[in-house]
């Protein structure tokens, strides 16, 4: 086995490559020395975070149903609100939105907030035509 290379204080080394520690250069310089051709943090990889949050609901109907009033749907509450679902299918979460027929995005043929709702099992309904009698009972 070649003799390891000496620890180096500085963060770089090979051609004023910068690494983000002097162990970083000692590998390096070790590798090199056997031959090996190296990639310094070339590649990137995405991986899942988790994370535990808190959701605090808009009301809590006397029936246990859960309402959630929004103007705006923003990509990050629509994602929050299905990993709730996953996390919890048993609650009945309820949208009722300004306006259902607001699209998602400016794309021309967006999906609405209401095909949102729609597509992942949510019930809503649009504000001004008031909360649904059936589910205040």
């Amino acid at each position: 086995m070649p003799r390891k290379p000496s620890k180096r204080s500085s963060k770089r080394g090979l051609k004023n490559k910068k690494f983000r520690s002097g162990s970083e250069v000692t590998v390096a310089e070790y590798l090199l020395t056997l031959g090996v051709a190296i990639k310094y943090e070339t590649e990137r990889i995405e991986y899942p975070v988790v994370t535990t949050r808190n959701y605090t609901p808009d009301f809590l109907l006397p029936n246990g149903i859960y309402l959630e009033v929004k103007g705006w749907f923003k990509a990050h509450d629509r994602a929050k609100h299905l990993r709730i679902k996953e996390a919890h299918p048993h609650l009945d979460i309820r949208f009722v939105f300004d306006n259902p027929n607001k699209k998602l995005t400016k794309a021309p043929n967006g999906k609405t907030y209401a095909q949102w709702c729609e597509r992942h099992g949510f019930m809503y309904c649009k504000l001004s035509d008031g909360i649904p009698k059936e589910w205040l009972q």
